[in-house]
C-alpha cells in the first residue's frame, strides 16, 4: 500500500510555471476581444448609436466579473449535479490557496477560474449586436446580471463540468461552440422576438458609420481568439493546443475567402465588410472543432461556415426579424455548423478519440451526440432569454423611446456622442461671416 502511494504522489500533477504563464497570457488576450467586439459592434452601427454600443460590452466586463467571484464560477464548474453545479469553497474565491490547483492540471484554480471568466465576459456582450440602436442601458446592465446567472452559467457546467450531463455524454466543444456562440446567438434571437424591430427597419437605411472601424474590432478579435482557442487545452504539453492554434488561422482564413467568394457571386462585389463578417464566422466554426479536426479538415469547417453565414445573415430580411449586425446569422449559425461539423471531421487523433462520419469506423455516433447538445443549448437560451427579456420589458422597460431611438441613443442614454462636429469648419465660417459683417457696419 505503502509503495502505491508514493506511485500516486509522484504522478500527481504538480505546478507548471510554463503552463501558469501561457495561461495568464491567454486569458489577457480573451479579454482582449471584448473591447475587439466593442469596435467592431461600434463601427457597423449608425454614428447616434456608435458609444452606446461601445458601453453595451465594456459594462459586461464590469457586471460579469463580479457576478463571477462572487457566485458564478462555483456555479459553473463545482461538482453537484449534471445540471447546475456548486461549491462553497469558490464562492468569492476566499477559501482558494495561491498554489491550489485546477484538478487534473498543472495551473492554479485562480487560473483557470480567471480565463474562464473571460469567456463569461464576452459571451452576453455577444447578444449586445442583434438588439442595436434600442435598448436602455439600466435594462441592458440588468438583464446581463440576470443571464449570466440563469442562462450561461448553467450551460457551462453542462458543456464543461466535470459532471455536466452534455460533458459526461460525449458532446465535443474545445472552446465554447455551444456555450458561448449558440447561446449566445440563441440568446440573441429570444430577445430580438420580445422586444421588436428598429424604427425605420426595411425601410430606413442603416449602413455601418465607420468600416475602418469594423475591421479593426475584427482584427482584434482574430488576435485575442487565438488565447480563446488554443488556451482552452490549458496548457500545451501534448500538442493539443498548437493544433487548434494552427487550425483557428486556417478555418478562419478560409471562411473569409469563402464569405467573399459568395458575396462576388451573389452581390457583385468583394466588401471589408464581408470580409470582417467572414473571418468571425470561421472563428465561430472552429471554435467548438479545432481540437478534433486536421488542418484540412479546419479549411472544410471553415469554408462551410463561410458561405453558411453569408447565406443566413440574409435570411432576417425574409424572415422580417431585426438582428442589427447579424448575431444570429453569424454566432448561431456558425456555432451550430461548427459544432455539428465535429460528427464529420473528427479524427480521433486529437482532443478525443472519438471520430467523424469520414473517419474511424464512420460512425454516425458522435454526430448524434453533437445534435444532442447543440438542440438542448439551443432550445434553453431560445426560451430563457425571451422569458427575462420579457419579464425586464413589463418591469422596468427594454426599449428607448421611439423619440430617443430616432434621434439617437447615445443623447438620449449617455448624454455623449461619439463624434464632436462643432470644431470642423463651422467655427472659423462663422467666425468669418461675423466678423465681415461687423466690417460692413463699421463701412457704412
Amino acid at each position: 500500500m505503502a509503495s502505491a502511494a508514493i506511485t500516486l504522489a509522484a504522478e500527481a500533477p504538480k505546478l507548471s510555471s510554463a503552463n501558469t504563464g501561457f495561461m495568464l497570457i491567454c486569458s489577457a488576450l480573451v479579454l482582449l476581444m471584448t473591447p475587439g467586439l466593442a469596435f467592431f459592434y461600434g463601427g457597423m452601427v449608425r454614428v447616434k448609436s456608435t458609444l452606446n454600443m461601445l458601453m453595451m460590452s465594456f459594462i459586461s466586463i464590469g457586471i460579469v466579473t463580479i457576478l463571477w467571484v462572487l457566485y458564478g464560477f462555483s456555479l459553473a464548474f463545482g461538482s453537484s449535479n449534471g445540471f447546475i453545479g456548486y461549491d462553497s469553497h469558490w464562492l468569492g474565491m476566499s477559501d482558494v490557496g495561491l498554489t491550489d490547483l485546477w484538478p487534473g492540471y498543472t495551473i492554479p484554480i485562480f487560473v483557470f477560474m480567471v480565463f474562464q471568466m473571460m469567456f463569461a465576459v464576452i459571451t452576453p456582450a455577444l447578444i449586445s449586436g442583434a438588439i442595436a440602436d434600442r435598448v436602455k442601458f439600466s435594462a441592458w446592465a440588468l438583464f446581463v446580471a440576470l443571464w449570466l446567472t440563469v442562462v450561461y452559467v448553467p450551460v457551462a457546467h453542462w458543456v464543461w463540468g466535470a459532471d455536466g450531463w452534455a460533458f459526461k455524454l460525449g458532446v465535443i466543444d474545445f472552446a465554447g461552440g455551444t456555450a458561448v456562440h449558440i447561446n449566445a446567438g440563441a440568446g440573441a434571437l429570444g430577445v430580438i422576438l420580445v422586444i421588436g424591430k428598429r424604427v425605420g427597419f426595411k425601410r430606413d437605411p442603416m449602413r455601418p458609420h465607420s468600416l475602418p472601424l469594423v475591421m479593426l474590432g475584427c482584427g482584434l478579435l482574430w488576435f485575442g481568439w487565438f488565447g480563446f482557442n488554443a488556451g482552452s487545452w490549458l496548457g500545451n504539453d501534448d500538442g493539443v493546443g498548437a493544433l487548434m492554434f494552427v487550425n483557428t488561422q486556417v478555418a478562419t482564413a478560409a471562411a473569409m475567402l469563402a464569405w467573399l467568394a459568395y458575396e462576388k457571386i451573389r452581390h457583385g462585389a468583394f466588401t471589408t465588410l464581408g470580409a470582417a463578417s467572414g473571418a468571425v464566422a470561421g472563428l465561430v466554426a472552429i471554435t467548438p472543432s479545432g481540437g478534433a479536426v486536421s488542418p484540412l479538415g479546419a479549411i472544410a469547417v471553415g469554408a462551410i461556415a463561410g458561405v453558411g453565414c453569408a447565406a443566413a445573415v440574409g435570411l432576417k430580411y425574409r424572415f422580417n426579424i431585426d438582428d442589427s449586425l447579424d448575431v444570429v446569422g453569424v454566432h448561431m449559425v456558425g456555432g451550430i455548423l461548427g459544432s455539428l461539423l465535429i460528427g464529420f471531421f473528427a479524427t480521433g487523433k486529437g482532443q478525443s478519440a472519438a471520430t467523424g462520419v469520414f473517419y474511424g469506423d464512420h460512425s454516425f455516433t458522435q454526430l448524434w451526440k453533437q445534435f444532442a447538445g447543440v438542440g438542448a443549448v439551443l432550445g434553453y437560451s431560445l426560451v430563457a432569454s425571451a422569458v427575462l427579456a420579457f419579464l425586464i420589458d413589463k418591469t422596468i422597460g427594454m426599449r428607448v423611446t421611439e423619440d430617443e431611438e430616432v434621434a439617437g441613443i447615445d443623447q438620449a442614454e449617455h448624454a455623449e456622442t461619439a463624434y464632436d462636429f462643432s470644431g470642423a469648419g463651422g467655427g472659423l465660417g462663422g467666425s468669418s461671416l461675423a466678423t465681415a459683417t461687423e466690417t460692413k457696419k463699421v463701412d457704412a
